[in-house]
């Protein structure tokens, strides 16, 4: 057996692991497991990943969680060109830096974004404090603002001239709050030419297929009550 990958292509992590896999042409058999059916909860797919979380890989008996140390390890398996992950130290830490940053600062305020503005109104029926959501979106606007400041600044990217893990990092995490009718490129220039520049590197047809499923979550129907009750502890961390 070859490769495998277990993704759903709602979850953020699983769309920077695909478009990586498929724009690099590293073969593959994609393993679809919905998160809103609690697919990753099941005793089979935790003999894949213990964690009971996506994405996951599958290497013939080897078994590999987190979504950095499997863009990383592709990277490296596969010998991606050198932009995506430099040879060169302190470019590397460069990259390493915005992957060690943006698990508790960006992705964390745009996945709340995205719950809290649409996911919770539209598919739980959950009414958001107004307050809640405020502070969620002015959380959002001070991580996009060190996103251009520390990180981009005025480069073509965000840690040089060329693409990396770290830009497909974070243009996954943002197309979360886009889906949600966030304007979050339309008062930042520097950041929607940033935009532009990565979808042009990632190739127009691959970006747009990878955000499919996000785009359209608004269209999902209402959970219903067993979906909601597997979803309580979410609904719960995600309106604090």
């Amino acid at each position: 057996m070859g490769l495998e990958l277990y993704l759903d292509l709602l979850s953020q992590p699983c769309r920077a692991v695909y478009i990586f896999a498929k724009k690099n042409r590293i073969p593959f058999e994609l393993r679809t497991v919905e998160l809103l059916k609690g697919q990753h909860r099941s005793d089979a797919f935790a003999q894949v990943n213990p964690l009971r979380k996506v994405p996951a890989l599958k290497d013939g008996e080897f078994t590999l969680a987190e979504s950095v140390a499997i863009l990383l390890y592709l990277s490296r398996k596969y010998k991606a060109p050198d932009h995506w992950y430099p040879e060169d130290l302190q470019a590397r830490a460069r990259v390493d830096e915005y992957l060690a940053w943006q698990h508790t600062a960006l992705r964390s305020s745009c996945t709340r974004a995205m719950w809290q503005k649409m996911m919770f109104p539209v598919f739980l029926g959950e009414r958001v404090p107004p307050e809640t959501l405020a502070s969620t979106l002015a959380e959002l606007d001070s991580c996009l603002q060190l996103l251009e400041d520390k990180f981009l600044k005025d480069q073509d990217f965000l840690t040089g001239p060329h693409i990396s893990v770290a830009d497909l990092v974070a243009i996954t995490e943002l197309m979360h709050p886009v889906s949600a009718g966030c304007q979050i490129f339309k008062s930042r220039p520097k950041l929607a030419a940033w935009y532009k520049r990565v979808e042009a590197a990632v190739g127009e047809d691959l970006f747009q297929e990878a955000h499919a499923v996000v785009m359209k979550a608004k269209d999902l129907p209402p959970a219903d009550t067993a979906m909601k009750e597997m979803l309580k502890p979410l609904v719960q961390v995600l309106l604090r």
